[in-house]
């Protein structure tokens, strides 16, 4: 039996993963802002709701500090709290980009220092960073999300470099679109609007609202898949989940090959 905690653990991958683990038997901590909507998820005694604001340092370490002492220690952290936010670049101001850095990035970085101890002196557990597409491919719209998920992604792959000699497993997710709430109470607007950027990032905008709700990805198949790898001796690190991220991935791919192979003479002739 395997112990999580599930951070944005009350909609969404957060409450589709935690009960997906809750059924196959492992214990779940399950943590957000509300408290009773975490213990609504389940009121099995293997769940443990947990008021954590990701925010804020001390809620961190007291949550954390909670579970531990419920639990006697971490397996799996699920590290899934975060939100999106539209806007061009320009559009989007200081206050705006920093908060959305502090949920998406030291939110979870907090979270991630906190929790590391315990599995190093264990010499095993398994961080799972929901990270996403987004974090590999920026688009009009979503650059300032884009920048929060590429931080993850790199964050998540130094980690796993780190963290492998110790008998920790690193795994980043990275989810195209799924039918969960995300464009609504998880997304934000810039309040500036420049209308130079309707062609661009508001089209993009209006398009990703407009078809919310017919997304091709299924959040309780991203779950079983989840609590298939949780915990493995071989974790992937790179996971995409959904065909439109597959393909976006492979299309990303072959364009920076594209790009070295046209410039790759004139890159290397840089060299002493």
């Amino acid at each position: 039996m395997k112990t999580w905690m599930i951070t944005g653990g009350t909609r969404g991958f957060g409450a589709a993963v935690a009960r997906e683990a809750l059924a196959r038997g492992d214990r779940v901590a399950i943590t957000g802002r509300d408290k009773a909507a975490c213990a609504a998820i389940s009121d099995s005694d293997r769940a443990l709701p947990v008021a954590l604001d990701m925010t804020k340092a001390e809620d961190i370490a007291r949550a954390v500090a909670e579970v531990q002492d419920w639990a006697g220690g971490i397996d799996v952290l699920f590290n899934n709290a975060g939100r999106g936010h539209h806007g061009a670049i320009e559009e989007v101001s200081d206050a705006e980009a920093k908060a959305l850095f502090e949920l998406n990035v030291f939110g979870l970085l907090d979270l991630t220092r906190q929790v590391l101890p315990g599995m190093r002196a264990a010499r095993k557990g398994h961080i799972i960073n929901v990270g996403s597409i987004a974090g590999m491919t920026g688009n009009p719209g979503s650059g300032i999300y884009s920048a929060t998920k590429f931080a993850v992604a790199g964050i998540t792959e130094a980690m796993a470099a780190e963290l492998a000699p110790l008998g920790i497993g690193v795994t980043l997710l990275a989810p195209g679109p799924f039918r969960t709430d995300f464009n609504g109470g998880s997304l934000t607007r810039s309040a500036a609007v420049i209308d130079d950027y309707a062609g661009t990032a508001h089209k993009r905008i209006a398009a990703l609202r407009e078809t919310d709700g017919q997304q091709k990805g299924d959040p309780l198949k991203l779950a079983t898949l989840v609590c298939d790898i949780a915990g493995t001796d071989s974790p992937p690190l790179h996971l995409f989940v959904g065909s439109p991220a597959v393909d976006r991935a492979r299309a990303k791919l072959a364009e920076i090959a594209q790009d070295i192979d046209a410039w790759e003479g004139q890159s290397r002739a840089t060299d002493y």
